[in-house]
């Protein structure tokens, strides 16, 4: 029996006013958790995720032999077993909808001297991971897969890695956290180089860690054959769940907002870059750092925006976050025209069609190219968009309801629980109007 749909009702609320503090950061939360496990000795992680996509990560360590304990909300404690101290699972290992969780293990679990099954649900069995699964095979991992490199993945004993120079073809964290992982059980240097930088987390969390890792913007190495060692990780909020707020306050008329403790990444934050040059009001307060991330407070304020073309060089640091710029491109004036984003296209839906699709049926005038979009601003009406179970194309559309001239139906947002949970109450307590429906199903 498949999950009830969930779906929301929305429509303009009020300004957007106060102090807000959005949950801690997802990408960091899968990264604490997994080297925690790998750790010797006691790491605890406060700020920690609780949405589904780290919890089915840190569930999944739990069936590889890791204590972890759940003192109170959002503290994981990591009882660490050592590099080589996971154990065999009975069964599958399910990611459920994380693609982070699964590229990441796949790295990961390519060093184990055991086989593990990893599998997810509907929208991740549809992700392809071959860009993930060919630098590993070229390190020697054993690892097969469906059709066009479709989960369920079957990740083979280590019988021996070794570690390569891998140009990546594309720029993706996860692809290079991938081999970055394996490289900690290979021989020899593990170095990987990309097209353009992007985030590293998983870098900045390995020399946390204790790790010997060598990083600059576009490349990163190591070597096998060390150890980590627990320590105590503070997550930031996550620039992708403030990145919603960020484009509401922006939109919404009388709006100032405060977003408390946010992750600036340097390698996370081209959204705040691309709204800046569309006329976003948005200043940087009390910067500081938490778990080897810089951040700050972010002040919003309600301004006129305005269409640019997205300057490719920041396509890789803002990519989970072009729903959100979609809808502030919809509301701005003049022409917005986005290109370089193919890779949008495999993420946990075809997140170009499904925004554009969406913002069309709400009267936008949005253009699909093969690798982005052409927006021109204008009003929005009411009306019933489909998510199509991607959460951050729901979170989005609810946004965009808050200057639509009516309400809007939005279809199949179950899935916010991935990475938002509260999503609904927090978005409410700020000002949005916003409602779920009852389940369907």
């Amino acid at each position: 029996m498949s999950a009830p749909r969930l779906d929301w009702r929305a429509g303009p609320g009020g300004p957007l006013r106060g102090e807000l503090g959005v949950p801690g950061d997802k990408s960091v939360s899968h990264r604490a958790v997994m080297l925690g496990a790998l750790a010797e000795g006691r790491s605890e992680v406060h700020g920690f995720l609780e949405g589904e996509d780290t919890r089915a990560t840190a569930a999944i360590f739990g069936r590889l032999g890791v204590r972890i304990d759940a003192p109170g909300a959002s503290h994981r404690v990591v009882h660490g077993v050592g590099l080589h101290g996971l154990q065999a699972a009975s069964d599958a290992l399910d990611c459920g909808n994380a693609g982070t969780g699964m590229r990441l293990l796949a790295g990961l679990l390519a060093g184990q001297a055991f086989d593990s099954v990893l599998v997810g649900d509907v929208s991740l069995s549809r992700r392809p991971m071959g860009r993930v699964i060919t630098p590993l095979r070229a390190m020697g991992a054993v690892i097969d897969a469906g059709e066009g490199g479709l989960p369920p993945l079957r990740i083979h004993a280590n019988k021996g890695l070794q570690g390569i120079d891998f140009k990546s073809p594309v720029a993706s964290a996860q692809v290079k956290s991938a081999v970055l992982l394996a490289g900690l059980y290979a021989r020899g240097t593990t170095r990987v180089i990309e097209p353009h930088p992007t985030r590293d987390y998983t870098e900045r969390m390995l020399a946390a860690f204790g790790w010997p890792v060598r990083f600059s913007p576009g490349e990163a190495s190591l070597e096998g054959g060390h150890r980590l060692h627990a320590t105590q990780v503070v997550v930031p909020a996550d620039f992708s769940s403030a990145a919603f707020f960020l484009v509401a306050a922006s939109v919404v008329p009388g709006s100032d907002l405060c977003l408390r403790r946010v992750g600036m990444n340097p390698r996370r934050t081209g959204l705040l870059d691309a709204l800046r040059m569309m006329g976003a009001d948005i200043t940087l307060e009390t910067r500081g750092e938490q778990g080897g991330e810089p951040v700050a407070d972010l002040r919003v304020r309600h301004a006129r925006l305005h269409g640019i073309d997205v300057p490719p060089a920041l396509v890789p640091d803002m990519i989970d976050e072009f729903p959100a710029l979609f809808v502030a491109a919809a509301l701005a004036e003049g022409q917005t025209r986005v290109s370089g984003a193919a890779e949008l296209r495999v993420k946990e839906s075809d997140r170009i069609a499904a925004m554009a699709t969406a913002l069309q049926a709400l009267g936008a005038d949005v253009v699909e190219t093969p690798d982005g979009a052409i927006i021109r601003g204008g009003p929005l009406r009411g009306g019933e968009a489909d998510s199509h179970g991607d959460h951050r194309i729901a979170m989005s559309l609810a946004v965009a309801a808050q200057r639509a001239d009516g309400e809007v139906r939005i279809r199949d947002c179950a899935n916010v629980a991935t990475s938002f949970p509260g999503f609904e109450a927090l978005a409410r307590s700020a000002g949005l109007g916003l409602q779920a429906d009852a389940p369907v199903g």
